[in-house]
């Protein structure tokens, strides 16, 4: 089993970065499959960023393509996911997930494990 903590979230401005952490406990990070998933008000959670085991393939949602990258530190046990340039629609709470497989997982389904989220508000 792991455990997520998510970090980082916050207000920020249009056009505005951020940087979210998800940190994990457990044996090893190695063999799971990450996402940074998000829920806004009134919608249905969505992916927006996933990554497999060794971080040499990638996953970005149509709305958050060339502004948002994922990236894993195995090491560190540590996944993130750099947000540039947002906006006023990234408002939502922010979660990581986590699946044993060495493939991508991008829906929300597919995933087992979850953080408790973190909120990104970027008013408008």
């Amino acid at each position: 089993q792991v455990q997520l903590v998510e970090s980082g979230g916050g207000l920020v401005q249009t056009g505005g970065s951020l940087r979210l952490s998800c940190a994990a406990s457990g044996r090893t990070l190695s063999t799971y499959a990450m996402g940074w998933l998000r829920q806004a008000p009134g919608k249905e959670r969505e992916c927006v960023a996933a990554i497999n085991w060794s971080g040499t393939s990638t996953y970005y949602a149509d709305a958050v393509k060339g502004r948002f990258t994922i990236s894993r530190d195995n090491a560190k046990k540590t996944v993130y996911l750099q947000m540039n340039s947002l906006k006023p629609e990234d408002t939502a709470v922010y979660y990581c997930a986590a699946e044993r497989t060495y493939g991508m997982v991008l829906t929300s389904g597919g995933y087992d494990y979850w953080g408790q989220g973190t909120q990104v508000t970027v008013p408008s």
